[in-house]
């Protein structure tokens, strides 16, 4: 078949749904089809990188179109440079041979609108895998109001993608939920498919062969530590709250690493409370994944309360296959909350509970070395049952192919 796949973030950039994309193209291409995908041209968060407009990695045929790099300080940087992509993006499809099958994420929004656009005018079905949801996102970080004309003119489109669309990818079951609530969807036709860990990237490494702690100079510190989106869908104001109450251990270290719009309110917090204890970094190699995520000896997944079923922290199954402890830190009924109370790992704490949090953290730094080693071994276990990037990318793929 010939399957186009529609993204403004895919390889190399280091973005959780370009790693996601990134594997499901070379499981179809594994799979004999012949596999384009669309992106753009600059890195997601890093905009000094640049991609090749043209490229081929492992068979798949890669085509990158231009946008503007005003960055995502503001709403409107961030609406012109998603406009310019879906410019550059209606273009291309418009020189594109009809496929079989297109499937489109949800970065940016609207993806969705030109590929079944694509698929009416050319033939083939559309998947929509979808990532997170907007407007409701927009709406739920305060960028968007509730009964605006714009966020009715999004939700109209959006209705019609999801009608339109062959078939529907949700991550978890409040997604589903809320895709069928909100906008009166069939849920026979919406597939409930979490994202996965990558096994060939990610596994548990010791402290003493780990040469990110050697490099950091981490020997006898203990590491708290949030890697991933710096987003106000994700607010830190806890985990930094814990930080600042935990400023006179110098054994315990904080250390928030990737990007995102909050990254500076983090090096303003450090700086006005002129915390030591706080290490800023950004994104890691996925090549140096495993090392990173095993430098940490207790993780935070940190989920806003009003983003249950929106969107989804895809960082909890790298954190899995690192073999860590983590801690949630939001509400009970989203699916971390799930995994928590189905699998009894990890620990959760409300938003605004410091006193709360100091204590797991605590609590996880009194942990045996035993005890420590059976979180290791349940967490890969669980990562190999449930979350496997060779089990999930392949029931993805099947499902594709049924399409």
């Amino acid at each position: 078949m010939r399957i186009l796949l529609i993204n403004q973030a895919f390889y190399p950039d280091v973005v959780a749904t370009s790693q996601q994309l990134a594997d499901l193209a070379t499981l179809l291409k594994s799979r004999d089809h012949q596999v384009t995908v669309i992106a753009g041209d600059h890195g997601y968060e890093d905009l000094h990188l640049r991609f090749a407009r043209r490229e081929v990695y492992r068979g798949v045929c890669i085509h990158r179109v231009s946008s503007t790099r005003f960055g995502k300080t503001s709403k409107w940087r961030r609406a012109v440079d998603f406009f310019s992509f879906y410019i550059g993006l209606c273009l291309k499809l418009l020189w594109m041979p009809g496929q079989d099958v297109v499937v489109g994420l949800t970065s940016p929004p609207l993806v969705a609108v030109a590929g079944n656009l694509f698929c009416l005018l050319k033939g083939g079905r559309f998947v929509y895998w979808v990532m997170d949801m907007n407007p409701e996102e927009a709406v739920a970080a305060g960028w968007l109001r509730e009964n605006s004309l714009v966020c009715r003119l999004l939700r109209g489109v959006s209705r019609w993608s999801y009608r339109r669309s062959r078939r529907i990818v949700a991550l978890d079951r409040y997604m589903k939920n809320k895709i069928v609530v909100s906008y009166g969807i069939d849920e026979r036709k919406i597939a409930v498919l979490s994202p996965w860990a990558h096994d060939e990237h990610v596994h548990p490494i010791p402290p003493e062969d780990n040469t990110f702690r050697k490099e950091q100079g981490l020997d006898g510190k203990f590491v708290v530590m949030y890697s991933g989106n710096h987003s106000p869908c994700h607010p830190l104001t806890t985990l930094l709250e814990a930080a600042r109450v935990m400023k006179g251990d110098p054994q315990t270290l904080f250390y928030f690493m990737g990007g995102g719009s909050l990254v500076r309110e983090v090096r303003d917090f450090k700086e006005r409370y002129s915390l030591e204890n706080i290490v800023q970094l950004g994104y890691q190699p996925l090549e140096r994944l495993s090392e990173s995520l095993s430098a940490a000896d207790l993780h935070a997944v940190v989920m806003g309360n009003p983003f249950a079923g929106i969107l989804h922290p895809c960082k909890i199954y790298g954190i899995l296959a690192a073999g860590k402890p983590f801690v949630l830190i939001g509400l009970r009924e989203c699916p971390i909350g799930d995994l928590i109370a189905e699998s009894g790992l990890g620990e959760r704490v409300d938003h605004g509970d410091v006193p709360g949090l100091v204590a797991v953290i605590k609590k996880v730094k009194s942990l045996s070395p035993q005890e420590r080693e059976n979180i290791q071994k349940h967490s890969v276990s669980l990562k190999n049952e449930r979350y496997s990037q060779k089990t999930l990318s392949r029931r993805l793929g099947e499902l594709i192919e049924r399409v």
